[in-house]
């Protein structure tokens, strides 16, 4: 476990935003663990968030801006099954440790994983202009 642990510290990378003596446990948390999965994983989030406009929103890339960022809140807010899903990839790159601490405080944890998803999402959401061919 440790072999994994050390891996996946090393494969995502440094602590993103700012960690201090007068930062919270989750925001810690948020700092050095979920920021980095995030940047990380975000060509996989697109590709998935593809794939889930083309199977679930088919007329997405007729709306205007304003629309898609909604619908791209709506989707990972609304859409059990697909939120579940983008939290399973985020978690999958936990140590042991993190997890631990994940399941302590699950729901604040959830709630900025998924926050600064679709703050992600929405802040490439040129990406999400024309139809892609990821069916």
């Amino acid at each position: 476990m440790a072999d994994r642990d050390t891996f996946l510290k090393e494969f995502r990378g440094e602590t993103l935003g700012t960690v201090s003596a007068q930062s919270s446990a989750d925001e810690n948390f948020q700092n050095q663990t979920i920021r980095p999965i995030l940047k990380l994983q975000n060509d996989l989030f697109i590709a998935v968030f593809i794939n889930y406009i083309n199977k679930n929103k088919p007329d997405f890339y007729s709306y205007s801006v304003e629309k898609k960022l909604q619908t791209i809140e709506n989707s990972i807010q609304k859409d059990i099954k697909f939120r579940n899903s983008l939290k399973g990839i985020v978690i999958a790159l936990f140590t042991i440790e993190e997890y631990d601490t994940y399941i302590q405080n699950s729901s604040s944890l959830n709630k900025r994983m998924m926050n600064l998803l679709i703050d992600r999402l929405k802040s490439q959401v040129q990406l999400f202009e024309v139809e892609s061919d990821l069916k």
